[in-house]
């Protein structure tokens, strides 16, 4: 059932230009205890998503520092993957409860994919809820198990929370973005880890000017005139309808604006398709609002290009783990207009990398703002570049789980 995801090679050599040699230095010294210490992650999908972008990097990462590491992701159909979904959704603070049905089904599939656990590992880290349950059948496979959380647990839906709380107890360890996300009723086996993103990948290393504007135009954006950008998954609680809302009203100041939407469909996400499909009409034909997915030919470099030409960088959640397409803005040096939730506020500081707000309404204003002061634009961005130099890259990522796994004697 588990499959193994194929990668690439990283050399944690290459990032020292980026991050110092002195970081470099303390992760290999850290490493070299952990030598041939056998790794396994486990997630729900090796696409789409913050934490298989994680994934892609991190792992090589730490092959490269001496370690054994694998990654595989659970198989699941869509009556698994449904239920997952709603899961997400009312940890993150939705009403919408799950039935005994649907927990019977969420345990099952673990169960299937435990079964096909083989091998011994030193650590198995499991990420997310989908395989939350998979040490409930598989615990003699791993002497450390931990559990990694890529949401916000602030304000869960109490009744799945409670119900999830004796699986995740079970593990050695767990781990989240930040410290308001750690639930009641955990014990002190807990660690706080923002994520961070690869500088060197294609979807954020460095393009030219000419190369942003040359595929951005590929799919209609006019590079003469202004351009907002929002870059996340289509789903409700990224409100893009809100953004909808605040470019309309952008647009009553700046008439020329547009409005890009990018996001990509992930396979653990089925509700993905409704969500974009209500988005689509909500635009109403809208010619300066493009809507789009990785299957309109958006990948990493279409990512990086949008994100790269955009005047302004939006991320309107509602809820948001983290942010990683806000950490992808501000390492390019753009202005961001942000919600003020989840781990956002680490990154921008309001006034200084950016501005946070909380309705359609603020954002607008802030955007207008920025688009008529194009010295303030810069000075925004370069102040968020060097937040994330400082605070949100992969190599500071790596050091962190070394650390972990020191310290729990792995």
């Amino acid at each position: 059932m588990l499959q193994d995801v194929a990668l690439g090679d990283r050399s944690l050599a290459d990032y020292t230009h980026l991050v110092g040699r002195g970081l470099v230095e303390e992760i290999r010294e850290l490493a070299a205890s952990l030598e041939g210490r056998r790794v396994l992650h486990i997630s729900a999908t090796a696409f789409g998503g913050g934490v298989s972008e994680i994934l892609y990097t991190l792992v090589p990462l730490m092959r490269d520092v001496g370690l054994d590491v694998h990654w595989r992701v659970v198989l699941g159909r869509e009556e698994f993957f449904n239920v997952t979904k709603l899961m997400h959704n009312s940890l993150q603070g939705d009403s919408q409860t799950i039935s005994d049905q649907q927990w019977e089904v969420f345990e099952a599939y673990n169960a299937m994919n435990a079964q096909s656990l083989d091998d011994d590992w030193d650590v198995i880290i499991v990420h997310d809820p989908q395989p939350a349950a998979l040490k409930a059948g598989a615990s003699n496979h791993s002497s450390h198990w931990i559990w990694r959380c890529h949401i916000d647990l602030s304000t869960p839906n109490r009744e799945t929370l409670d119900r999830l709380m004796p699986l995740l107890r079970e593990y050695d360890l767990s781990v989240y973005h930040m410290q308001q996300y750690v639930p009641d009723g955990m014990d002190a086996r807990t660690r706080v880890i923002p994520p961070a993103i690869d500088p060197l990948s294609p979807k954020n290393m460095a393009l030219s000017p000419e190369d942003a504007a040359f595929v951005c135009q590929q799919f209609g954006i006019d590079t003469d005139r202004p351009l907002i950008c929002q870059v996340s998954r289509f789903d409700p609680w990224k409100d893009p309808m809100g953004v909808i809302d605040a470019f309309r009203l952008v647009r009553e100041e700046v008439p020329d604006v547009q409005l890009a939407l990018v996001g990509s469909m992930a396979t653990d996400d089925p509700e993905g398709w409704e969500f974009f499909h209500e988005t689509f009409s909500y635009a109403d034909g809208d010619p300066d609002i493009k809507i789009l997915n990785n299957l309109n030919n958006v990948g990493a470099i279409e990512v990086n290009a949008f994100q790269s030409q955009a005047d302004v960088v939006m991320q309107k959640s509602l809820r948001e783990g983290f942010g990683l397409t806000v950490t992808e803005a501000l390492w390019k040096v753009r202005p961001v207009v942000a919600g003020n939730v989840g781990g956002i506020p680490l990154q921008v500081a309001d006034g200084e990398t950016g501005y946070l707000i909380s309705s359609s309404e603020d954002a607008a204003e802030r955007t207008t703002r920025i688009l008529a002061d194009p010295e303030l634009a810069k000075r925004l961005g370069r102040a968020g570049k060097e937040r994330i130099r400082d605070l949100f890259l992969t190599p500071r990522l790596l050091r962190d789980w070394l650390r972990v796994f020191q310290g729990m004697d792995v």
